[in-house]
């Protein structure tokens, strides 16, 4: 589980039985999936098109950018210095591959944090709404950018406590995205914003995006995930 829309137990790339004819040799089901994964997954690569279209459209900001330039090269110094890959790791699928329940919880992120907002941009291209989509693009971007980070990281070249970091780190970023664009919308009184059922999507939008990853970021990575993944590195025994 991602804690954005990232990768699940399971990505798009191969199935077991696709591994199994190009490696007859290999036993797969003894094997970690993450080392046969294709470089870029049909899910990263939608997610590196909202990220080119945003930047060449002008809509995401220096910061922005500077902040993803940064996670890049953070993300290695940690995975470098602070939590190298060990020659023996455990299965990282501790959450299971069929588990339906967090299947659920990753498509709903994705439908209120990524189709609804997209949707809501470009509708506000149409009705002249500058300001609802200045403030919605950052959110948008920075998780289109987490998305693809966390495919980079879904790999035995990263540890499993690298894999939890990047949600941690773009989702805590993210969070005052959100705060400035739910402010935006509320602030969006005596301007010009579109219509009225467009003023009161943007404000319900934001408000579920708030809520729904507030709750992924204090009520599942920091308590549940991120403490899982340490023992897991660390070599504790965690109760599945």
């Amino acid at each position: 589980m991602s804690g954005g829309v990232g990768p699940i137990g399971t990505d798009i790339g191969l199935s077991k039985e696709d591994l199994q004819q190009e490696h007859p040799n290999s036993d797969i089901g003894t094997q970690n999936p993450y080392s046969y994964r294709r470089f870029l997954t049909f899910r990263q690569l939608n997610a590196l098109t909202i990220i080119i279209v945003f930047a060449a459209s002008g809509m995401v900001s220096p910061e922005d950018f500077g902040f993803t330039f940064f996670s890049i090269l953070y993300v290695f110094f940690m995975s470098k210095f602070a939590f190298p890959t060990l020659n023996k790791m455990p299965d990282p699928l501790f959450f299971g591959e069929k588990n339906r329940f967090l299947s659920l919880y990753v498509w709903i992120g994705a439908i209120i944090g990524l189709f609804i907002p997209i949707a809501y941009i470009f509708e506000g291209i149409l009705e002249g709404d500058k300001e609802g989509i200045k403030a919605a693009a950052p959110h948008v971007f920075l998780l289109s950018s987490q998305v693809f980070m966390e495919g980079v990281t879904f790999s035995q070249r990263f540890s499993l406590p690298i894999r939890v970091f990047v949600p941690i780190f773009y989702n805590a970023k993210r969070t005052f995205t959100i705060v400035a664009w739910l402010r935006s919308e509320i602030g969006k009184v005596d301007e010009e914003f579109g219509s009225w059922r467009r003023l009161h999507i943007g404000r319900g939008l934001a408000v579920a995006n708030l809520v729904f990853w507030s709750f992924n970021l204090f009520g599942f990575l920091l308590p549940v995930y991120l403490p899982r993944a340490l023992k897991r590195y660390y070599g504790y025994k965690v109760k599945d």
